[in-house]
């Protein structure tokens, strides 16, 4: 049987076999003659003998790749030859498959690397999509082929199947539709991560371990002296350890001793030696001795956990076994065996048809297979009592079924099934049965012959009808699982009661009434999210009920449920609650929140049972009286109209540990108690959103188990400071929103006070925090602060510290040096003068973000903001959440902004480049993508000049739960989509086609509830990186954007948040506010907003500001680079905008780099037809958008895209270029030094920069300019050389070439350069006191986890440096002393010098200026 049809998860070819004649004739059509393979050497032209026949469209190219220290993912990138891509161009059905060696390469020892290791050669094969395995292995001389998906299992390839379409199915699949960029994307050596393949099967020490330990040692049987050492053949294989003779291994005598239950010792008087002995009245021991220390550490290692197992288990699950291993056909006493996720054959001495060699196995897992057929081999093991056999495509199971009396477990989930045989209702002890996600139309008969099932799962099958009179003739089942399953009815027309069903699960159907009164002994209902209207139930035992999400107007249940625990009606339309629900005595836990409820039941919060009540989000406009000493606990109010509390609340409540009210109208709240002693035990309170003031916080005094108080956004003027001090336990505080100016001092007797959050107030004095042992966050931003007074030294326990928002506030150096340690630090930066500005022009949009950890020890959110995206006026938003891990979501902040504005310049249609962007960032994840994945949604302001009467438009795309919401006249407009198995039928319909396995949480294979990520590509083809794509017109009546995460939008409406916007009006504190109403809700995951405040009118330009004025003076010059002239200096991004993932000291730049990738796209910009056309002011000609850049040019110069160079530069830590310390120079002027570790890696090929070209400045006006740009440097201790900018720091030199510094402030891959990197996605302002400084305090600290390979320098990965100034910059490296600004010495242009420097597409003079030669450039990624 072919794993082409049987493995579920294999990537299969979308077209059928074609004939060999067509192999032949499509293999010459490419290159006009027939193509022999051809075998070149690296750094060889020579071409071996044909080995395979000709026309088989085959050839191979041998290179030696340089890795990254990335254990499955190659980075470094070389070109083909012309000879390559002539064969490419000649169908989009050719392309290349790399072929990796059997052995995985070492990854290099962290370090400096002087000199590179020897890897394994990499063979690049040149073929078509009807290349099959065969003529691939007949070519190579070969036994066979590899596939590794996701750096997980491997399988055998049949052979024939198809490399190559194998790898255009799969790259179709995630989301590429265009052929040419699937031929392209197939080169790309950075889909290695995702689909590989290999000329040999991998070797893995640790799976050989656990199958097989084998050599030839000294043994001695028996504890006595009677026996003499002798060598004999040792095997440890399963449960059991094998002595056999060397030469007859298989054929002579054997010993086999079972382990489990034995022991393992050590003799301590003889070295590397071990004691083996069985477990029994009757044990047997062998002394084995080791030869090495190595060997018998093994050996001691895997034979130790074998001896500790309870029973005789064999986990060889994970392993990508095709056959099982024969020794342990002889551990006799294997009870259970796990082989779950592996490719195992029907077929062979160690395949499924030997099982039944095994006399004792009781448990067979044989899952996620790909057997394609049930194994009647297995039929024949009468010893089994568990069978599972989930996920393998069987469309049949075979009568032989019947012989398995034993059988008591059978899992056939996750297959194609639609019917039962009738020798299945022979197993007389079968009482759990699994048949989810298969294709049954209604419930088996054979089902009723079961007498001993009482569990049936038939999740996500075709069931439709349910008619209740079937379920009378299985009176043995107990438990049933019928949720998606499109159940649109449930029949009961009997009257005869349903006596043996206790258990019921119907969510995720298309009911819309649902009568049960029949099952009078149902003990649990779950039918949330369906369509219900009307419910009527049986409370006879009723325990729990779950019906929330429905359109419930009220729920019958006779007789009352005396047994109803716990009962959800959330989300439904009740208007009140039905009596019975106050008459149910034992009832402790009542969700009834987002209903449409007026009044509660005096007797329900009277109950004496009721511990735990949710009632927001209703229309509650008062509280009833309580009894003296309800055991209610938990009270969730939240987004009333609750205008106060009764007044005997607090003091008869004397349980109550949480209280949420919320978004409420109250002005004053109950006191604490009746004396001044208070019997509270109240320990979380949250008060935000209401009318609250002074008063009403001196009322607090009386909790004094109090942890959490949460009193935003009330009226409070003060907070009384004798009160303060007496809430000793506090721990976290939040008075944002108020009209504080102080923060009481009394704060300091909160000794366990560990979070401070007083944002957008009037304060003015930094609060006295810092001398508490606890403290971990204080934000203060938002205020009036103007200085800050420090202790001597900062709390070792503050990990961040937001300042941001207190524009009158000035760091002095000794405070910088403090906050050097906080590994979080929000700062402002200075706002650069943008060209608009400098004309009077306002801005035509602004941003600002915040972030918020919650309760988790990690921020996994991250943000990405450019308010000028390009030279044009555009900008890019986007927000990633990684749910439990923070790596994928800085990866995507750090590569998203730069692939983004490759892709733009590929295709100018707006769905193509934003798709292309995302699934080019789910590649670039490399080996962090394989395992980990996270939601995303990129924003894009552009301005379209195909449509005349538009002004912007706005695209969006997303995957995952990530979400934006659009002010549309005062009303939320949202635009993006949900990708959440609860929330897109769609989506969940196309996972259950593709048989995935959603657990009982809704969850794919129990990982994930998002059906679209970037990342978890080990979950392909159920979860895709694929996104939804929107794009909207913005008008003038467009206020401003909204982005945020899962857990903003779970908390606050779309509608609240846009007015919660609309009320501030300022981005950076309505982000703020966002976030601290979802926590105060209740919130406590990680929670991430960005508002982007639009100012677009019909009054708005997008024209490039006019370059008529051009300075002329100075001497003329040879003629430049013909190049396009970029405005005079964009504006820099605002200190909040987060484009740069802010990697924690433990993490440096150049590990990201070493795992991720290049953060540019592996293509040229298309100069096609395909290219995104310029963008021009649609309210003006194109002549006057146009006319300046062309005539500053000058006569006889040519508009051309200046041709990118790939450049990285990596500074150590303690030395400078010249092996001295840097501790032993002088230091610079204004720049503070802490003596912290500097790794840097200059990643400045990612963008689409442009050069300015002009005649050479004199020093007056090089002078000028730059003092007029407000350079960050202080005393311009910097100096411009024609194309290289050098800056001289604290023992550090950056180079750059071909940049302004402001050019470099644009890209997400360098603003790292000029903003202080912190661990939640924020980029710290720059001082002119601290500016490259501020990177050295990221310095990495450790090597660990995926980005532990150091940055390797690549001969073709290095600064381009005209002949003419090398001298120069050598001496520069090599004195780093700092320069004066001075006259650039008269050079010629870099492109007379270099051909690096110019475009591979030369102008030719005499065309129009806009003419470029177009030139196919095609790059790999090897």
């Amino acid at each position: 049987m072919k794993d082409e049809k049987n493995t579920a998860w294999s990537v299969q070819s979308a077209e059928t076999e074609r004939k060999n004649a067509a192999d032949v004739e499509d293999g010459q059509a490419g290159s006009g003659s027939a193509l022999n393979p051809v075998l070149h050497e690296a750094g060889s032209d020579r071409a071996s003998a044909p080995t395979a026949r000709a026309g088989t469209g085959i050839r191979v190219l041998k290179r030696n790749m340089k890795r990254n220290g990335s254990r499955g993912c190659v980075t470094r990138k070389t070109r083909f030859g012309s000879r390559e891509r002539d064969w490419l161009k000649g169908d989009a059905q050719r392309g290349c498959v790399c072929l990796y060696g059997a052995s995985e390469p070492q990854a290099p020892a962290s370090g400096p690397q002087t000199t590179s290791t020897a890897q394994p050669d990499l063979k690049l094969v040149l073929c078509s999509t009807n290349t099959t395995i065969e003529e691939l292995c007949a070519q190579r001389d070969v036994q066979g082929l590899y596939l590794q998906l996701h750096g997980d299992l491997i399988r055998r390839l049949d052979p024939s199947e198809r490399p190559l379409q194998m790898v255009y199915d799969y790259l179709t699949a995630m989301g590429y539709e265009d052929p040419l960029r699937v031929q392209q994307e197939a080169a790309n050596s950075d889909l290695s991560c995702m689909i590989r393949f290999y000329s040999e099967k991998p070797v893995n020490a640790d799976q050989q371990e656990r199958t097989l330990l084998k050599g030839v040692f000294s043994v001695r049987k028996g504890k006595t002296q009677l026996h003499k050492w002798a060598e004999r053949q040792v095997i440890l294989c399963g449960t059991c350890l094998i002595v056999a003779s060397v030469k007859d291994s298989l054929t002579g005598k054997m010993h086999i001793l079972p382990l489990v239950g034995g022991k393992v010792e050590e003799v301590k008087r003889r070295q590397h030696c071990l004691i083996f002995s069985s477990a029994g009245p009757q044990a047997q021991t062998y002394y084995v001795n080791f030869d090495t220390l190595a060997d018998y550490q093994r050996w001691h290692r895997q034979a130790s956990k074998v001896v500790s197992q309870m029973i005789s288990l064999v986990d060889l699950s994970c392993y990508s076994l095709e056959e099982m291993p024969e020794y342990l056909f002889y551990c006799q006493d294997v009870t259970h065996l796990n082989l779950r996720h592996n490719f195992m054959r029907l077929d062979g001495s160690g395949g499924l048809s030997n099982f039944n060699r095994f006399t004792q196995l009781r448990s067979l897992n044989l899952s996620h297979n790909g057997l394609g057929v049930f194994p009647e081999s297995v039929c024949e093991i009468q010893t089994l009592t568990e069978l599972y056999l989930s996920c393998n495509g069987l469309s049949a199971v075979p009568s032989h079924i019947g012989n398995l009396q034993s059988l008591q477990t059978l899992s056939l989930d996750g297959n194609r099934l639609d019917s039962l045989p009738e020798e299945l209702g022979s197993l007389v002890q079968l009482c759990s049965l699994g048949l989810s996600f298969n294709d049954f139309p209604h419930i088996p008969c054979v089902v009723e012959k079961l007498c001993a099932l009482d569990k049936l799962t038939m999740a996500g099958n075709r069931v439709e009808t349910l008619d209740l009179c079937s379920l009378l003739r299985m009176t043995h089942i107990k438990s049933i699982d019928l949720r998606l399953n499109g159940l649109r009815c449930v029949k009961s027309e009997t009257l005869e009661p349903i006596k043996h069903l206790t258990q019921l699960d119907l969510r995720d159907n298309q009911l819309t009434s649902l009568d049960l009164s029949s099952a009078c002994n149902l003990e649990t209902l779950q039918c949330q999210r369906n369509q219900l209207s009307a419910l009527t139930l049986s409370g006879f035992t009723l325990r729990t009920l779950h019906s929330n999400n429905n359109r419930l107007t009220t729920v019958n249940i006779y007789p009352v449920p005396s047994e109803l625990t716990h009962m959800d009606l959330s989300r439904n339309l009740l208007e009140y609650l039905p009596d019975w629900v106050c008459d149910s005595r034992k009832i402790e836990v009542l969700d009834v929140s987002c209903n449409l409820l007026s009044a509660l039941p005096a007797r329900l919060l009277s109950s004496l049972s009721l511990r735990k009540l949710l009632a927001g989000n209703n229309r509650l406009e008062r509280l009833p009286d309580l009894l003296d000493h309800i055991p209610l606990e938990t009270l969730d109010l939240q987004h009333n109209k609750l205008k106060e509390l009764p007044e005997s609340f607090f003091y008869k409540a004397l349980n109550l540990k949480y209280l949420n009210v919320s978004a409420n109208a109250l002005e004053t709240i109950p006191p604490s108690s009746q004396s001044e002693e208070s019997l509270s035990t109240l320990q979380e309170l949250y008060l935000t959103g209401n009318n609250l003031n002074e008063n009403s916080a001196a009322l607090l005094v009386g909790h004094q188990h109090l942890r959490v108080l949460h009193m935003a956004y009330n009226q409070l003027l003060s907070f009384p400071a004798s009160k303060l001090s007496k809430l000793e336990v506090l721990e976290e505080l939040n008075l944002s929103g108020n009209k504080l100016k102080t923060i009481p001092s009394t704060v300091s007797s909160c000794k366990r006070l560990h979070t401070l959050i007083a944002h957008s107030n009037h304060i003015n004095v930094f609060p006295e925090v810092l001398s508490l042992p606890e403290i971990k966050l204080v934000d203060v931003s938002c205020n009036e602060q103007t200085e800050i007074l420090l202790p001597d030294s900062l709390p070792s326990t503050l990990q961040e510290l937001d300042l941001t928002g207190n524009s009158s506030l000035i760091l002095e150096r000794k405070t910088l040096n403090l906050f050097s340690n906080i590994s979080t630090l929000k700062l402002d930066q200075k706002p650069a003068v943008t060209a608009g500005d400098a004309q009077g022009s306002s801005p035509l949009w602004d941003h600002g973000y915040a972030e918020m950890c919650g309760q988790r020890n990690k921020l996994c959110v991250s943000v990405l903001a450019v308010d000028r995206f390009g030279d044009s006026p555009e900008a890019a938003y986007g927000i990633f959440d990684g749910d439990r891990n923070e790596e994928v979501s800085r990866l995507l902040q750090c590569t998203m902004g730069d692939v983004l504005a490759e892709e733009i310049q590929h295709s100018g249609v707006d769905s193509v480049y934003m798709c292309n962007t995302f699934l080019t960032s789910h590649r670039k994840l490399g080996m962090a993508g394989q395992k980990l994945g996270a939601s995303a949604l990129l924003c894009y302001i552009h301005h379209e000049s195909s449509e005349p009467g538009s002004y912007f438009s706005l695209t969006v795309a997303n995957v995952g739960t990530c979400q934006a919401v659009l002010c549309r006249n005062g009303q939320p407009l949202t635009l993006s989509k949900v990708f959440s198995l609860e929330q897109s039928a769609e989506e969940m319909e196309r996972i259950k086609m593709a048989k995935a396995i959603i657990t009982e949480d809704n969850k794919v294979s129990g990982v994930t509830c998002c059906s679209r990520l970037l990342g978890c590509s080990y979950l392909f083809p159920w979860v895709l990186p694929k996104p939804w794509v929107h794009t909207e017109p913005l008008c003038s009546q467009d206020e401003f954007l909204i982005l945020g995460n899962k857990a903003l939008f779970q908390k606050v409406s779309y509608q609240e948040a846009v007015s919660t916007v609309l009320a501030i009006r300022e981005p950076r504190a309505a982000a703020k506010k966002l976030c601290t109403l979802a926590q105060s809700y209740g919130c406590r995951d990680n929670v991430g907003a960005v508002v982007v405040a639009l100012h677009i009118g019909k009054d708005s330009c997008t024209c490039e500001p006019s370059l008529l004025t051009t300075d002329t003076r100075g001497p003329p010059g040879p003629t430049p680079l013909p190049i396009s002239v970029s405005p005079a200096d964009p504006a820099t991004p605002s200190s909040s905008s987060g484009i740069v993932s802010e990697l924690n000291s433990e993490l440096s730049a150049s590990e990201v780099g070493s795992e991720a990738g290049s953060t540019a796209s592996d293509e040229h910009p298309s100069s096609g037809p395909n290219a995104r056309p310029e963008r021009h002011c649609s309210l003006h000609p194109l002549t006057l958008c146009n006319m300046g850049p062309l005539m500053s040019l000058g006569a006889g110069t040519h508009t051309a895209l200046f041709q990118r160079q790939p450049s990285s530069a990596t500074f150590p830590s303690n030395q400078s270029d010249n092996g001295l310390d840097s501790d032993d120079e002088a230091p610079l002027e204004g720049v503070i030094s802490n003596g912290s570790k500097l790794e840097v890696e200059v990643d400045i090929h990612c963008c689409a920069f442009q050069l300015r070209s002009g005649p050479p400045e004199s020093p007056k006006d090089l002078d000028g300019r730059h003092d007029s740009r407000g350079s960050d440097y202080p005393n311009n201790k910097m100096r411009r050389q024609n194309s290289v900018v050098v800056s001289a720091t604290n023992g550090c030199l950056l180079a750059v070439c071909g940049r302004e510094i402001s050019d470099l402030k644009k890209s997400p891959s360098t603003s790292s350069l000029f903003g202080k990197k912190l661990s939640n996605g924020s980029v710290v302002a720059l001082e002119e006191s601290h500016n490259i400084i501020e990177v050295a305090l990221e310095a990495p600290k450790k090597k660990s986890g995926y980005f532990a390979a150091p940055a390797q320098q690549d001969p073709e990965d290095q600064l381009i440096i005209p002949p003419s100034l090398e001298q120069d910059v050598r001496e520069q490296l090599r004195g780093q002393s700092p320069v004066v600004p001075g006259p650039p010495p008269a050079s010629t242009p870099p492109s007379a010098r270099d051909p690096n420097w110019d475009h591979p597409n030369p102008v030719i003079s005499g065309l129009h200026p806009t003419t470029i030669l177009k030139q196919d450039v095609y790059d790999t990624a090897l």
